[in-house]
């Protein structure tokens, strides 16, 4: 069975292999948007499949992984932001706060497909504006959902407790996919 990482994300490729699963990477061309009367809780698990679906050239013995994080602080859904104000406009709505992170995956072949949520709660320590200019001056939170990383500066710093996996915090639950892929892999 060949697996088939639709993602970019250098966290995602490197969590995989870390997995220690052989997998080839491919590009998903696929518009990023949920209809607005959905349930926050819901939206991860709907972009996951939503890139999943895109991909349609996926052969017979390929499983195809997708995955989408999203932050949530007060039932509001918080993507990856469009530019450094937007991050900032984040990053304030989470300090001294506790949110939630969703991260999806789906897991598809031409017989069978699979998708699931893992949710992580996260509080973060009050930041001063002055810490989220240098967060975004020196960090990378504009391809990050919530406009932080757990793994860098932010994580070290400000991030007080979690409760839940640090993997679906960091952007893939391994812990679900480990399970599914090996189940998967065992009746091939």
């Amino acid at each position: 069975m060949k697996i088939l990482l639709g993602s970019n994300s250098p966290r995602r490729k490197e969590l995989l292999h870390q997995l220690e699963f052989d997998f080839e990477t491919v590009k998903i061309d696929c518009e990023e948007i949920y209809p607005e009367n959905i349930p926050s809780e819901a939206v991860a698990e709907y972009l996951a499949a939503l890139k999943n679906s895109a991909y349609k050239d996926l052969k017979a013995n390929e499983i195809l992984i997708t995955s989408d994080t999203v932050v949530i602080v007060d039932d509001e859904v918080l993507g990856k932001p469009k530019d450094e104000q937007e991050a900032f406009l984040m990053l304030k709505k989470l300090s001294g706060n506790t949110h939630f992170v969703d991260t999806a995956i789906c897991l598809r072949t031409q017989e069978q497909s699979i998708v699931q949520t893992d949710r992580a709660e996260v509080t973060v320590a009050p930041l001063s504006d002055e810490e989220i200019r240098h967060y975004i001056r020196e960090g990378q939170p504009l391809d990050k959902a919530g406009s932080y990383g757990i793994q860098d500066w932010f994580g070290l710093a400000k991030i007080t407790q979690i409760k839940g996996s640090y993997y679906t915090i960091m952007g893939l639950p391994t812990h679900l996919l480990y399970s599914h892929l090996s189940e998967w892999k065992k009746q091939k």
